[in-house]
């Protein structure tokens, strides 16, 4: 397999899974989280993120056709739960529900939803694994793709680890105004999904 195709599959998957920009959305959806259970949350999600594009790389399309959903039904389920976290974090409800639980309880797990699924391994992921599979041949081919893809997850996953030291540097009123700017944001980002969705099925779309 040619070096370029690596590196431009590195470069794609890079910025569609953006560690950079995950990191501090981790630490808004973690705020509060003990050490221990935040890096328990961060390898979660990773690993939980590894499966599923590991799964769409080999099964593809034919898992979701299999269960009758096309990719524009899948950006548009993405992006409502995506805008439901996103009013989470303008709106403080996240803190309210931590408030609220009884001592003792255990606090929202984030590692599946949204993080692992639709942050990490979105649409958008998905989309890629599935048509950088398309372009390679073998068995050598997949491998050479599922590194790639476990390169930008570990940088991912090493960026989360450093959650507590970028916290540490924004301090407590910096992580609030990053959660409120970052939920408008992630709002943003559920009406593309969206949008993406309703272009894919002729709707809306140039």
């Amino acid at each position: 397999m040619e070096t370029a195709f690596l590196i431009s599959a590195f470069a794609t998957l890079f910025v569609v899974i953006d560690p950079i920009g995950l990191t501090p959305i981790f630490i808004a959806l973690t705020q509060g989280t003990p050490t221990a259970a935040r890096r328990a949350i961060a390898i979660r999600a990773t690993v939980i993120a590894f499966a599923l594009l590991t799964l769409f790389t080999f099964f593809g399309e034919a898992v979701l056709g299999f269960i009758g959903i096309t990719m524009p039904a899948f950006r548009i389920a993405g992006g409502i739960l995506l805008f439901i976290t996103a009013l989470d974090m303008l709106f403080e409800r996240r803190t309210k529900r931590r408030e609220d639980q009884a001592e003792g309880d255990h606090p929202p797990d984030p590692s599946v939803f949204p993080l692992a699924i639709p942050l990490i391994s979105g649409p958008g992921a998905i989309a890629t694994m599935i048509l950088l599979a398309g372009e390679t041949d073998g068995a050598l081919g997949m491998a050479a793709i599922l590194a790639v893809m476990s390169s930008v997850l570990l940088l991912a996953l090493g960026m989360f680890l450093s959650a507590g030291i970028i916290e540490r540097a924004l301090g407590p009123i910096g992580i609030t105004v990053t959660t409120r700017l970052l939920g408008m944001l992630l709002a943003a980002l559920s009406v593309q999904f969206v949008l993406d969705g309703l272009s894919g099925v002729g709707i809306g779309g140039p």
